[in-house]
């Protein structure tokens, strides 16, 4: 699809957030920051076919606001987001643009798609940032949600809502928050009634420090250098930040696991310091969150891949440990190699 041309790159922030966390209250502080002579765009995101959130945004001169409505626009075809935006873009020539994905999406995907060279001359991408609802941190089932994960994960910049309302409990739960995330490097704001100043996201898009490659396995077949940026399943990726690193490896979803096997796999680790991952196994969707003084595992909702983190601060090999995970896998491809 041919892109459209525009003024200039215009800066353009996501902000996401888990269902109910205060997006769009987030959202209307920050168009009230609106320069007068400036026109702002906002594209949101409804997972439902009616959209209610588009109603209460301002809709007077200097604002354009598009809903897409039905699905998610950051795991679906790129085509309806890229006509949507490109339309927006070109009727409107905005000075910046707000982007405000579904509460059910993923924004790692989506800023994906925003990155890639074709927009480079279009968008400014803005720092990430993700809202979470402060009243709520005190439930873990509720922060442990695999989609909590991904969108907090990808935040260069996380915005805590409904400060007011948190419990000793929620401050507690912030303080585990924080720690588990500390490898991302991230900001923490609070905020009171979506009160956030611009100044504080305008922010330049920093990227990922992430180093993603083939499996392990496949780059010590080939011997040779593989490309940094790996755009399907499998893949295994290490990021590192103040004294951290995370192992990671993001594995097709068709791909099903054994589920004992793999939880003593998981279980016989050793020198880390947090353990995250979902997977389809023969007993059904699971979650694994360990730390070094429980390891929990539960029954999960159906995820977009298998996916595995491990945070420590010694450096480790991790070659065994990923045909070991291989080894776990009961599927029918594997059974035809």
């Amino acid at each position: 699809m041919k892109l459209v041309s525009t003024h200039g790159a215009i800066p353009v922030h996501i902000i996401s957030g888990f269902l109910g966390a205060g997006k769009t209250t987030v959202l209307q502080q920050l168009l009230k920051q609106k320069p007068a002579g400036e026109t702002w765009a906002v594209l949101m995101n409804e997972f439902g076919q009616i959209g209610v959130d588009q109603q209460m945004l301002p809709q007077d001169q200097g604002f354009a606001v598009k809903e897409l409505l039905g699905g998610c626009l950051c795991c679906s075809s790129q085509l309806p987001m890229q006509i949507a935006l490109s339309r927006l873009l070109s009727e409107v020539k905005p000075d910046r643009l707000f982007i405000e994905p579904t509460g059910l999406g993923h924004p790692g995907q989506l800023l994906e798609q925003l990155t890639e060279p074709h927009w480079h001359p279009h968008l400014a991408m803005r720092a990430l940032v993700t809202v979470v609802d402060g009243s709520r941190l005190h439930d873990q089932d509720w922060t442990s949600q695999n989609l909590y994960a991904d969108q907090l994960k990808v935040a260069q910049i996380v915005v805590v809502s409904h400060v007011d309302c948190m419990s000793e409990a929620d401050h507690a739960g912030l303080e585990r928050l924080k720690l588990a995330y500390l490898p991302y490097q991230q900001q923490w704001i609070n905020v009171v009634k979506g009160d956030l100043k611009l100044a504080n996201i305008d922010l330049a898009y920093m990227g990922s420090p992430r180093k993603i490659q083939p499996l392990l396995a496949i780059q010590k077949q080939t011997l040779v250098d593989v490309p940094t940026e790996i755009k399907q399943l499998p893949y295994h990726y290490v990021e590192s930040a103040q004294g951290y690193s995370v192992a990671g490896w993001k594995l097709p979803k068709r791909w099903a696991f054994d589920f004992f096997e793999l939880l003593d796999l998981l279980c016989e680790q050793q020198d880390w310091l947090r353990i995250k991952g979902i997977f389809q196994t023969d007993q059904g969707w699971k979650t694994f969150n360990f730390n070094p003084d429980q390891f929990n595992y539960q029954s999960s909702e159906e995820s977009i891949d298998n996916r595995v983190e491990i945070i420590y601060q010694t450096e480790r090999e991790w070659l065994e440990f990923e045909d070991r995970l291989m080894q776990c896998r009961i599927d029918a491809e594997k059974a035809e190699k």
